[in-house]
């Protein structure tokens, strides 16, 4: 009988995650990895994103869905590449799904990519792909234990986007508990209200995006 531990599993995808890195820097494209339960709100956000972007930056995306390709059609509609990644059952992308996604998009002709992972608070969180920036959308609708029960999923957050917003008056979600529970796990994480569908703070998130990959391409050189 061989046992296979986990962590060389995650190791492996480090190492993976790290060439996807090596070569989205090279190509000065900034990998951002979106991140969030079925139904939070990510493709719609995305949906609203890119045209708020068009104008600033050459945008791509990578979806990662169990089956069709429902979301990379709603993007492709926008004018922007979208490849769609099929895990056939798997719970999370990984960086070995990436890098053949990456193949298919020419990086030299673009400043940011968006890594739209499967839905899920749970199995996404532990694998790396090769982005820069890592993403949380937590929808006003999951209620704000969500950041308590799934810490994992919050405490490598570089930003939560707290997404519905324009329901808060219908919802018990609690900002402030919700914040505090945030910055408890990940206290430099930027936190954000946006309500995809009626388009509010879509515009502020995209400045914030804008400035994120300015600082890091300012670093870089």
């Amino acid at each position: 009988m061989q046992i296979v531990l986990a962590s060389k599993i995650l190791e492996a995808n480090e190492r993976n995650a790290d060439d996807n890195q090596a070569r989205l820097d090279e190509a000065g494209v900034y990998g951002v990895n979106l991140l969030g339960s079925p139904g939070s709100g990510k493709t719609t956000l995305l949906e609203k994103l890119i045209p708020a972007l068009k104008d600033r930056m050459r945008v791509a995306v990578i979806e990662g869905d169990l089956a069709t390709a429902r979301d990379a059609e709603r993007i492709e509609v926008l004018g922007v590449p979208s490849v769609q990644i099929n895990t056939e059952g798997a719970c999370h992308l990984d960086a070995t799904m990436v890098a053949a996604a990456m193949d298919a998009l020419d990086l030299d002709t673009l400043d940011m990519v968006f890594m739209e992972n499967v839905g899920n608070l749970v199995c996404t969180a532990g694998f790396l792909l090769g982005e820069r920036l890592r993403v949380v959308v937590l929808s006003i609708t999951e209620g704000d234990d969500k950041v308590e029960k799934y810490p994992p999923m919050f405490r490598h957050a570089d930003a939560v986007l707290l997404n519905k917003a324009d329901l808060l008056p219908y919802t018990d979600f609690d900002v402030k508990k919700a914040e505090a529970h945030i910055k408890r796990l990940a206290p430099e994480a930027d936190v954000l209200q946006v309500a995809a569908r009626t388009g509010d703070g879509v515009p502020a998130c995209a400045d914030w995006l804008v400035g994120r990959r300015e600082a890091w391409m300012a670093q870089k050189t």
